[in-house]
């Protein structure tokens, strides 16, 4: 199968995970106008146009087909058809919820799911002692591996879920992760890894033009909790290859991360109902100062241009520099995280500013 890894048939299959992500999502626009799955505006959403959801399934149907064919690319046949498994799940709940919103309990249990099915293997060898032994590692680091790769999914999962709130930023944040992943993975010429995760990229980025910088329809969550997951598993392949800084994922997902968790710290120290929909993410309040939705991301994408990019080139330049990644990623998130602060505080005052009447609102309770 090495005539797969040639760069003329990489391009290809890239091409038709785009043109067909292409075709899906305009047939998923048709169809959800045909069943009223639309989006409605409200007082917690940035949209001010009834606009329809769900066009996210043509990324699952590309990233469900490419690891359907990567698993004959390779002998791991039982973990690509795993990860589809995953895959496939938290799309089909997201789907329903697209159409009948269901309970945050029920969601949530589907994701633990998911999220267990691809770890199935970790888990099998705690429940065997036998297995654990011969593996050379003790059943309390194993424990330990298997819990923070779930707390990684599950989390990965949910904000990127919570980050699809504006027309086009979870694409384009997601297409630069996965391309920044898929680029450095290419040092290694024998991995199918490079292709799979360049096929979900090339898928979200036929996605794109339907939703950016006018959204003709949003993702929703049928896609949105699923590129968490397919993130999340690329930033532990990426981990496992030597020949890439271990930190690089880690910096890639800095603009997201940050946002996501400073937002759900901050309301849980408020006593805010966190797992409730609302409005305080950055780029919620960066709308809500009147900024378009376009340069909202033109924003986060310089953050991911200007800062993200340049670090990861300078640690990954050779194999000796792969050491100062983490303490790179300590530098970047600290800048991320006094960014968000002063954003934040810089937005709250312009919307004040804006709506001197209407500040009691601005800090109501989800």
């Amino acid at each position: 199968m090495t005539w797969m890894f040639d760069p003329d048939m990489r391009l290809l299959w890239l091409a038709l995970s785009f043109g067909l992500s292409c075709v899906v999502t305009a047939l998923a626009i048709r169809y959800a106008r045909h069943n009223k799955v639309i989006d409605l505006p409200g007082q917690r959403r940035s949209h001010t146009v009834p606009t329809p959801r769900g066009g996210g399934i043509g990324i699952v149907v590309c990233a469900l087909l490419g690891l359907t064919a990567a698993s004959h690319w390779n002998t791991a046949l039982v973990l690509q058809w795993r990860l589809a498994a995953s895959v496939g799940l938290l799309a089909l709940i997201g789907w329903i919820d697209d159409h009948r919103p269901l309970p945050a309990s029920v969601r949530f249990l589907v994701q633990f799911a998911a999220v267990a099915l691809w770890l199935a293997p970790l888990i099998a060898q705690i429940l065997s002692q036998d297995r654990v032994a011969q593996l050379d590692v003790s059943s309390t680091d194993l424990l330990a591996l298997t819990v923070l790769l779930a707390l990684v999914a599950l989390w990965s999962i949910n904000l990127h879920n919570f980050m699809d709130g504006i027309d086009g930023l979870l694409a384009l944040q997601a297409i630069f992760v996965l391309a920044v992943l898929a680029w450095f993975g290419l040092r290694d010429p024998d991995a199918t890894h490079p292709l799979l995760v360049g096929i979900w990229a090339a898928a979200i980025a036929g996605f794109l033009p339907f939703n950016f910088p006018k959204a003709r329809v949003f993702m929703g969550d049928v896609s949105s909790g699923a590129i968490g997951l397919l993130i999340a598993v690329a930033i532990v392949w990426q981990t496992s290859s030597e020949r890439i800084a271990a930190a690089t994922g880690l910096i890639a997902v800095s603009a997201f991360l940050t946002d996501a968790t400073c937002t759900l710290l901050s309301r849980m120290l408020r006593g805010r109902r966190w797992y409730s929909a609302h409005r305080e993410h950055l780029y919620q309040w960066m709308t809500r100062t009147g900024m378009s939705h376009a340069r909202v991301v033109a924003w986060y994408m310089i953050w991911n241009h200007l800062i993200v990019a340049p670090v990861l080139w300078w640690i990954n330049r050779t194999p000796e520099s792969f050491a100062m990644g983490y303490g790179c990623a300590a530098a970047v998130y600290a800048a991320a995280l006094t960014l968000w602060i002063c954003g934040k505080r810089w937005c709250e005052r312009r919307v004040r500013s804006r709506a001197p009447l209407a500040t009691g609102a601005l800090h109501a309770s989800a």
